[in-house]
């Protein structure tokens, strides 16, 4: 039992969490008393408070840690975020960080975040316990090893992970690779890709929101269906990448789970350490900046005309953070290029989402006055690259085209085939790698009614209906020499289906002047 039509259409997320929450807790309440002496003993016995102090007494060594991923912080150089999980509670949590597996010298407290779910079908409740270290101090361009425990596993760490600092500001950067996608899921093609991310050696990768899909509704509803142990398999799976890759998260419509608070973002609280950086209101919204390239993670769920319920909550706090962040960023005299990554797409073609007016109308327009370079988004599960656009309008841009955004305009990207199912196009054109066969396609944009307004584009250039990932190689340059970043869309088979150069004249300014403290 949901929010009747009529409501479900014009509250918002915390108003339906107003209305539902008694209703949903009593409802819970009745299940367990109905669903049969077994279920209701396994219930009671979850709830009793001898249970509880006795899982807390459970040896510190039976209690193995999983889950590693790495985060930055709010600068790269001198912060590093570390998150795991572990099946019970334990006492002491920390984190040994030095610089050889040998030398693991400094110790850092953890912070453990409890999370439990009560959802109605789920008897007894669900209890999951995050962690998370703050290493702070750290020298820039340094290679580092760490290893997680707490009390009762403290002795010699039986996993010894790395990870390395961002380079130092005060010097033109080695070249790099970073990677992106969104929409994962936890599947056996969610695997391969991780693997041909890896393959990438990415110094950070970029996921686009819709996580796990542990609500696989996506509607942002307390009526949403719901497992919250999907989780447990979704770090699991990525921890091969993100104990050792920062694993840089900003959230989607399937992330936006009403059971744990009213903006629906109480259960990534718990599981996500995000830079810190951004609006206050804001969740999975921050920057940081990376040699050449300034990084923004935006929440598009605070502005979506597709999926409302969050619709304004940081209470246009977010856009104008973006519009200061944006130029902040471009003022930088060694930020070349400037990545914006987010879930609802600016421009794409698919039968299931398509483009978002709403991103169209608020934020565009500031990546066109701020001359953005690259924005990825995910939703559509599928690989689209749209022709460099400028103020609305399109430049062909075939397949191994250079693109000069400071005059050209911004390249958009759709990189929302990282695991889960796919998606189709209209027209069931898929021209990954060639050119297409013709030029207008039909597709439509959604609007602040929340209705589909038909349009016929000529500027989907490149689409792909397989699962796949973009990385980016990003070569530094001297101040006046020429920078590049080159994008690469990738499948889950190793297979190159696109690629484009953006291309620009390297900052002036001296870097000496900059500090690897400024964020």
């Amino acid at each position: 039992m949901g929010l009747p039509d009529d409501l479900a259409t014009r509250l918002s997320l915390p108003e339906q969490h107003e209305y539902l929450t008694r209703r949903v807790r009593r409802r819970t309440l009745l299940a367990a008393g109905a669903a049969g002496a077994t279920a209701a003993g396994a219930a009671a016995l979850a709830a009793a408070p001898g249970f509880a102090s006795r899982r807390d007494q459970l040896p510190g060594e039976l209690v193995v840690p999983f889950g590693r991923h790495l985060a930055w912080g709010a600068n790269p150089r001198r912060q590093v975020r570390v998150g795991w999980q572990v099946p019970y509670p334990v006492h002491r949590p920390f984190v040994r960080v030095g610089n050889s597996p040998e030398a693991l010298d400094d110790r850092i407290d953890a912070e453990l975040r409890p999370l439990r779910t009560e959802v109605k079908d789920l008897i007894p409740a669900t209890d999951q316990y995050y962690l998370h270290a703050s290493i702070d101090d750290l020298l820039p361009g340094t290679k580092y090893y760490y290893a997680v425990g707490h009390q009762g596993l403290d002795a010699e760490p039986a996993r010894i992970d790395s990870f390395t600092t961002a380079p130092s500001r005060r010097r033109v950067s080695p070249a790099f690779t970073f990677t992106a996608f969104g929409d994962q899921g936890v599947s056996a093609h969610a695997l391969r890709t991780d693997g041909q991310v890896a393959a990438q050696d990415p110094v950070f990768h970029l996921h686009a929101g819709d996580l796990c899909y542990a609500d696989s509704s996506g509607q942002g509803r307390l009526d949403d269906l719901y497992n919250p142990l999907t989780w447990d398999e979704f770090v699991v799976q990525n921890e091969p990448v993100a104990s050792a890759v920062p694993w840089m998260a900003t959230l989607g419509n399937h992330d936006m789970e009403a059971v744990y608070s009213p903006d629906g973002y109480g259960g990534q609280r718990a599981r996500w350490e995000f830079p810190g950086n951004g609006p206050d209101r804001g969740v999975g919204v921050y920057s940081f900046i990376y040699g050449n390239v300034g990084v923004v993670a935006l929440d598009a769920n605070d502005i979506s005309f597709e999926v409302q319920v969050n619709r304004g909550y940081t209470g246009g706090t977010q856009t104008r953070w973006l519009d200061e962040r944006l130029k902040f960023l471009r003022d930088q005299p060694d930020v070349d290029f400037i990545v914006v990554f987010f879930h609802y797409c600016a421009f794409s073609t698919t039968i299931s989402h398509a483009s978002d007016g709403a991103v169209r109308n608020m934020w565009v327009p500031l990546f066109d006055k701020y001359a953005v370079d690259l924005v990825i988004n995910g939703h559509n599960h599928v690989y689209e690259r749209a022709d460099v656009i400028k103020h609305g309008k399109a430049r062909k841009t075939p397949v191994g085209a250079t693109v000069h955004p400071a005059t050209d305009g911004t390249t958009y990207i759709t990189a929302g085939a990282g695991g889960r199912g796919l998606y189709e196009f209209d027209s069931h054109d898929s021209y990954a790698g060639r050119e297409k066969d013709r030029e207008e396609v039909r597709s439509y944009v959604w609007n602040a009614d929340g209705d589909r307004v038909h349009e016929t584009v000529s500027w989907s250039r490149v689409r792909y209906t397989g699962y796949s990932f973009l990385a980016v190689d990003v070569n530094p340059a001297d101040d006046g020499g020429t920078t590049t970043m080159t994008l690469r869309a990738i499948t889950e088979k190793g297979v190159e289906i696109d690629r484009v150069v953006l291309s620009r004249k390297a900052a002036g300014g001296s870097r000496q002047q900059l500090s690897d403290a400024e964020a």
